[in-house]
């Protein structure tokens, strides 16, 4: 459809020959009233027409909209909200120390000596704080009476805004998804840069068996070895579950049950424990949890779309402290935690709309405002795969650039 302003017509031609403010003059219709044009063969309509006369307008049959819902793919990780204030504190309680039991002295205590029952012994509590929020919006322009010459019916005007409403879901599902990711990608790079509870499982294979040849490269074919790393990260899962300290960065006595643990896997290595791995021993104790997520790559596919790319985390963070770091690691393949050191909070979708009655559209705002949180005081171990030079158990490559 061919639309034509006319307000400056109106305005200096039409108007003042109506109300005999000016003479009569020539006026250009040309473009404002439609006489209709001759349908013929011309190239200007291509074909577009029937094949018998070559004159009648071949008629929109169907009109399909690509209309396909996208489900989230996101780590699953712990949510949680809250509708007043902001901020998240943690309070915890360091574990107190035994004193003697004061009824089995009473022997070497001499005569005139007192038990004091009103020594004080303040627990000593820890607190944390989080206030930090993270928000984007999807603005979107709707105009309903522009775009019905294109269609017959009200219906399909629906199913066309319906489509463009769904892939503003998509666009957001895929940019919370990503962010999803970001927090469970930070929480990995906090273990990277303070060097603590990164399991080389090759590194362990090697060292337990003997086998000094297998290499990085080929670690998610052998079917030896896939077996050991699944043995090792179900040991981890019950370790995690016995209170202790040195699986968190913070000296913390804690423990994380089953229930609560996370584990997000790369979809290389989970698949490979499919094919050349005892599929069923891996899929009853690590698919079946409530926490397991598979993720396709940490943070991108990279230009060659290979594993390298996919296992590799390269970003600059901050610590508790307030530290910048940057971290840069390859071979990940897993990561297990506790559902509270990764947190995503007070999720909040809204949608806004204003009408312009002079330009009759509507503008649309999509906006989503979160909370992404990592507690490095709760359990959390890295699984990663790379090739070693001798013994040691553990990787990683982790550069402070600056402190704040």
């Amino acid at each position: 459809m061919n639309v034509k302003q006319i307000a400056n017509i109106l305005n200096t031609t039409i108007v003042p020959e109506t109300i005999g403010e000016s003479a009569v003059v020539n006026e250009d219709l040309s473009n404002i009233v439609d006489v209709g044009r001759q349908i013929t063969e011309s190239a200007a309509f291509g074909d577009n027409f029937d094949n018998l006369f070559k004159k009648l307008v071949n008629r929109i049959g169907k009109v399909i909209f690509v209309d396909r819902p996208y489900t989230s793919k996101a780590p699953n990780i712990l949510k949680d909200s809250w509708e007043y204030g902001s901020a998240l504190e943690k309070v915890r309680c360091e574990l107190p120390e035994s004193t003697d039991s004061a009824e089995w002295t009473l022997a070497s205590l001499n005569n005139g000596d007192s038990i004091d029952p009103f020594i004080i012994n303040k627990p000593d509590l820890t607190v944390k704080l989080f206030n930090n929020k993270s928000t984007f919006t999807v603005p979107l322009t709707f105009g309903r009476k522009q775009v019905k010459e294109s269609f017959t019916s009200a219906e399909d005007i629906n199913r066309l805004f319906s489509m463009i409403e769904n892939r503003i879901i998509m666009a957001q599902t895929m940019n919370v998804d990503a962010m999803a990711q970001r927090c469970v990608n930070n929480l990995i790079a906090n273990k990277i840069n303070d060097n603590k509870n990164i399991v080389n499982l090759l590194a362990l294979y090697r060292t337990e068996t003997g086998n000094n040849t297998l290499t990085a490269a080929h670690a998610l074919t052998d079917g030896d070895f896939l077996r050991f790393a699944a043995k090792t990260i179900a040991l981890y899962k019950g370790y995690l579950a016995t209170a202790s300290t040195l699986y968190n960065d913070e000296g913390y006595v804690t423990f994380t049950p089953e229930d609560r643990q996370k584990f997000v896997v790369l979809t290389e290595f989970a698949k490979a424990m499919d094919f050349y791995s005892y599929a069923d021993t891996y899929h009853d104790n690590f698919v079946v949890m409530d926490g397991y997520t598979e993720i396709p790559y940490w943070q991108g596919s990279g230009t060659d779309n290979s594993f390298g790319s996919h296992s590799t985390i390269n970003i600059k963070a901050v610590n508790m402290s307030g530290n910048e770091f940057t971290a840069n690691q390859a071979g990940i393949v897993g990561v297990l935690f506790d559902e509270q050191a990764a947190l995503i909070c007070c999720e909040d979708y809204e949608t806004e709309a204003i009408y312009n009655p002079r330009g009759k559209y509507t503008n649309y705002f999509y906006s989503y405002d979160v909370s992404y949180m990592n507690d490095t005081a709760e359990n959390c171990v890295v699984f990663i795969i790379a090739d070693v030079t001798g013994n040691e158990t553990s990787g990683s490559r982790a550069t402070k650039t600056s402190s704040k």
